[in-house]
């Protein structure tokens, strides 16, 4: 082996690792789960390796490369385009717009969520990093009259959590200290539950990270249509999430083309990722999707515009 094969192989090995793992879904550990969050940089600079080996006449090292770029560009381009259809097109909806917002310590600007809420007629509210003096303000600011069904576990910190929905709520479940607030809520026939695990930044938070999204309910246990919105500290390219989806959940901003909306960092310059997420049953039409800042707030706004299929229950 020349030195030119061996320069065109070195340059192409991080995308064909990367690959092998991405492809089959090999990231089960630290570091694997938080790196492979980067997956669309990755498939953005697949190229680079094709042309490195076509510069040193290495055709058959291009060629390797090249499977490898339309392997990654696979996996990311179809965020870009309407995905999943709906279940059942022809069944009667009710209209519904969820909304996701981590508050980052509670410190997200309330009149920006209340003007968010009012504006784009948001039903149902997911608030992650929600603290009691962030419920008070938000209060203040006149959130309750919009939404004044609610089941919060506000806490000090990163921990804390809650709903809030025009209509009334009746909790169904919830999580005790020390573990971070994901209170489950029901209104009417339809389920909702709040995830925000831990980041994914060590071994151990790791496990954690993949043990609470594979306790998370299906779409329809117990008989009723299940939302799970909020920050998963995770993206689509994560084997936890897309297992999750597997069992019957969509991706509301997926199935609209703008599943590359990236979500976090705001207000700063960082490699740009989407980890908080709506998922609907495959029941639900996904009309929308929109992004929008918040002062104060290290997160974007997640909104999504869904059709509910109508329940004969009461």
């Amino acid at each position: 082996m020349n030195r030119r094969q061996l320069a065109a192989l070195a340059v192409a090995a991080p995308w064909v690792l990367w690959a092998v793992v991405r492809i089959p879904g090999l990231d089960l550990w630290y570091p694997l789960v938080p790196a492979l969050a980067f997956t669309p940089y990755v498939a953005l600079t697949s190229p680079v390796p094709v042309v490195v080996a076509l510069l040193l006449r290495e055709r058959v090292v291009a060629a390797g490369a090249a499977i490898v770029a339309v392997a990654l560009v696979g996996v990311v381009a179809p965020r870009a385009l309407d995905g999943p259809a709906v279940a059942d097109p022809a069944a009667p909806r009710r209209p519904l717009v969820a909304m996701t917002l981590n508050m980052r310590y509670g410190s997200a600007d309330p009149g920006t969520v209340v003007r968010l809420v009012r504006d784009y007629h948001v039903d149902v509210l997911a608030l992650e990093e929600l603290t009691p003096g962030a419920v008070s303000r938000l209060d203040a600011a006149g959130i309750r009259s919009l939404l004044p069904g609610r089941v919060l576990e506000a806490r000090k910190g990163a921990a804390g959590s809650g709903l809030m929905a025009r209509g009334r709520l009746r909790r169904t479940g919830g999580t005790p200290p020390p573990a971070a607030a994901e209170p489950e809520a029901a209104l009417g026939s339809l389920r909702l539950k709040v995830v925000h695990p831990y980041p994914p930044i060590s071994p151990h938070a790791t496990r954690a990270w993949g043990d609470l999204l594979r306790a998370i309910p299906g779409p329809r246990a117990g008989m009723s249509a299940r939302l799970v919105l909020g920050d998963f500290n995770g993206t689509l390219d994560n084997r936890e999430i897309r297992r999750l989806l597997d069992r019957g959940y969509v991706d509301a901003a997926d199935a609209v083309g703008a599943g590359l909306r990236w979500t976090y960092p705001a207000g700063r310059l960082a490699l740009r990722l989407t980890i908080d997420h709506v998922l609907v049953p495959r029941t639900v039409a996904v009309r929308r999707v929109v992004v929008r800042a918040v002062p104060g707030s290290d997160h974007r706004a997640l909104i999504a515009e869904l059709g509910v299929r109508r329940s004969r229950a009461p």
